[in-house]
């Protein structure tokens, strides 16, 4: 049942998320009164001319904010954070007004005699099982739960508690209601039948876009790429948007900085030796007040870091190692105990990545793989090829290198592969979820150290910070007497920029920060920023374009997008020219179709099931496997197009599993049912926000 259990557990929380939710939050907030959220106060917005008051906007905030405390203590409540619950507050306001308007639409109303029947049925509703279900009976207490309704003490409680049934029994209206809108046809469960229970063998001709010819004999014009935006602008839709040019003083700590660190730590060394409670030691004097009694490897350091404490000559129990400098902290080092334990790993890899179910892509990684190897068994450097050839942009630097790391670090092929070789093994390529590996094993160790350790920080000091914020207001004012791009050429300031971003995305390069969306979303085009401060240092900002047009700008970056996509478009349309004529000149024979291509070849495959997503012997490529269960036994296609090109395809026949095949359709059927009831209210409430009339207030 993969397809149907992959939908229904991306969908499992959809209507909770879109009404339950909601109702929930308003009963517990503000009881049943679905009259808008105005009272004559600031406003945070409006969703279709209904007023959304402020203070009940920050109430919703506050109330999320309380529950990510209380369910992540340690947590810090980050920019990041704060947008994020900040975004499902108003998420939530608007919502509610919007399923208000449903209620109405529909009528759903729900009286007191529904409410009492709904406590004294055989099925109650949550809040009564959650407060008044026996265990030992497997039933409510019903003797209880009347005590409870009825004692004088309660009244107040229990009106509220009339009101969360009451909420719960109206999204249960609304469910129906839009549930009896759902049907499922027998072609769609026609479909769906193919794709769970049938077995498909097939001869099929891949042709990949290469054989269309090279892309200088297709012209993609200017005008074809603006055409192409207007008649698909509606999957260009966005939220308002704002670019930014910004100048960057980094307060990096300086050497002093960092020599200042090294010498609290060394004018600790003695004290920490002598000290007989480490744990107060530890929590009195380190950024981390944890760092005592841990077992470390290698795999808990820098490389370079690594080497200084395991070397032997350091290794001694009850000694003193460090200060060493380690990932912007010194660590300084208390050894107890030095042991062997489970084995840690060096290695270096050359990742050569593919798409998944692209097997024209596969086919490349591996050639390419191969010539890597054929180098490295040549005699050329490891490092160099990682430099030249390797997609991974954090190691590639490095000469591939990836440091010391433990078991389970790693995905498991990667894992089982360094973890089963001996240092100098050379081994791959070995295919994970992100391509082809090459893998170099430089190291392995199982030397372990119990310790306790004081670790600082390196920060840059006040003086370094107070030198970056005296050039960023340098430059602020300068930038705003003569014009941002006129004081980064006099001054001799780099400017960076951001490119558009809405109120919700993470800025490049800089992350997530509230001051800086404030200044974008409430400033001008051409506004300059006040210095700002970042955890990397200062910055200063112009707002160099706005875009509230509710869809993406069709800039350079757009363009090459579309460009792509049509130049794709063409050279599949000449494939198809091609595939057309080639199919009725040869009768239908994919054999002779083949023999007339070069470098092409006929693929049959038996058993092709949908749920395991490959073709056996082919590879992956969805959407040759979903041409291929669309068609008829016996019929050849016209050209499809599959993941790197198009294709020619012959079913030979289609079988389903015999046991009890009409008895898993009912439930295929059923199954289906409920899944397309659950699209549908996400859908539903989706179009329902889109067409909303939304007006945010909030200023930033």
């Amino acid at each position: 049942m993969g397809v149907i259990t992959g939908i229904r557990e991306k969908l499992h929380f959809v209507l909770y998320a879109l009404v339950a939710a909601f109702i929930a939050l308003i009963v517990f907030e503000w009881g049943m009164n679905f009259n808008g959220f105005s009272g004559g106060g600031a406003l945070a917005g409006k969703v279709n001319g209904k007023p959304i008051e402020y203070r009940h906007y920050e109430r919703v905030y506050e109330s999320l904010v309380d529950n990510f405390r209380s369910q992540a203590l340690q947590a810090e409540l980050t920019d990041a954070v704060e947008r994020e619950l900040r975004q499902r507050a108003w998420d939530i306001v608007v919502n509610q007004i919007i399923l208000e308007e449903q209620l109405e639409k529909y009528n759903i109303r729900v009286s007191d005699e529904e409410v009492v029947a709904a406590v004294e049925s055989d099925n109650p509703p949550m809040v009564i099982v959650q407060n008044f279900f026996d265990q030992e009976t497997g039933s409510i207490d019903r003797e209880k739960l009347e005590k409870a309704r009825m004692a004088p003490e309660n009244k107040e409680i229990w009106i509220r508690i009339e009101d969360i049934i009451r909420g719960e029994l109206v999204e249960k209206k609304l469910q129906q209601t839009l549930n009896r809108m759902v049907r499922v046809s027998d072609a769609e469960l026609e479909a769906v039948v193919d794709r769970e229970l049938g077995s498909f063998s097939a001869s099929f001709i891949p042709v990949p876009y290469s054989m269309a010819g090279n892309d200088t004999l297709f012209t993609v014009t200017d005008k074809e790429v603006e055409d192409y935006y207007n008649e698909n602008r509606e999957m260009f839709r966005q939220e308002p948007t704002r670019a930014l040019d910004y100048a960057v003083f980094s307060a990096v700590p300086s050497s002093r900085d960092s020599m200042s660190v090294k010498n609290e730590l060394e004018s600790l060394a003695v004290n920490f030796a002598e000290a007989d409670d480490d744990s107060a030691f530890v929590n009195l004097q380190s950024d981390r007040s944890d760092a005592f009694d841990k077992r470390y490897s290698r795999a808990d350091f820098s490389v370079e870091a690594g080497d200084y404490v395991f070397d032997e000559s350091r290794l001694e129990a009850g000694g003193i190692i460090g200060p060493v400098a380690d990932r912007n902290a010194y660590r300084l080092i208390k050894v107890k105990d030095v042991s062997n334990g489970e084995p840690v790993a060096r290695a270096s890899h050359i990742l050569i990545p593919f798409e998944e179910g692209d097997a024209t892509g596969e086919a490349a990684a591996r050639e390419t793989a191969a010539v890597i190897l054929q180098d490295i068994r040549a005699g050329k450097r490891f490092a160099d090829l990682a430099e030249q050839y390797s997609q991974d942009e954090g190691s590639s630097s490095q000469g591939g290198d990836l440091g010391w790391f433990a078991r389970n670090t790693m995905v498991p092929e990667f894992d089982e592969a360094v973890f089963g070789a001996t240092t100098g093994s050379l081994i791959g390529p070995v295919e994970t979820r992100y391509g082809l590996h090459i893998i170099s094993v430089t190291g392995r160790d199982t030397k372990t150290i119990t310790c306790s350790e004081i670790v600082r920080n390196i920060r840059p000091s006040d003086a370094t910070l107070e030198n970056a914020r005296r050039k960023a207001a340098e430059f602020q004012i300068e930038a705003e007497e003569n014009g941002f791009d006129r004081a980064a050429e006099t001054l001799g300031i780099d400017q960076h920029t951001t490119g558009y971003v809405t109120k919700t995305d993470m800025i490049p390069e800089i992350g997530y920060n509230n001051t800086i969306t404030r200044f974008a979303f409430t400033s001008s085009k051409g506004a300059v920023s006040d210095v700002i401060q970042t955890d990397s240092g200062f910055l200063v900002m112009q707002v160099s374009g706005n875009n509230d047009s509710g869809y993406r700008k069709l800039d350079e970056e757009l363009q090459g997008v579309i460009r792509s996509e049509l130049l794709t478009r063409k050279k599949g349309e000449a494939l198809d020219q091609k595939l057309s004529a080639l199919l009725e000149e040869k009768n239908g024979n994919l054999d002779a179709v083949a023999g007339a291509l070069d470098g092409v070849s006929v693929v049959t495959a038996e058993n092709i099931r949908f749920n395991e997503q490959e073709i056996p012997g082919y590879g992956r490529d969805i959407r040759l496997m979903e041409a291929i269960i669309g068609m008829e036994p016996g019929s050849v296609s016209k050209p499809v197009a599959i993941s790197d090109g198009r294709a020619l395809i012959l079913l030979h026949k289609k079988t389903y599993e015999k046991n009890d095949l009409e008895s898993r359709k009912n439930m295929l059927r059923a199954m289906l049912e409920q899944v397309k009831e659950e699209r549908f209210v996400q859908d539903y409430f989706a179009a329902e926000r889109r067409a909303a009339t939304i007006e945010d207030l909030r200023g930033f």
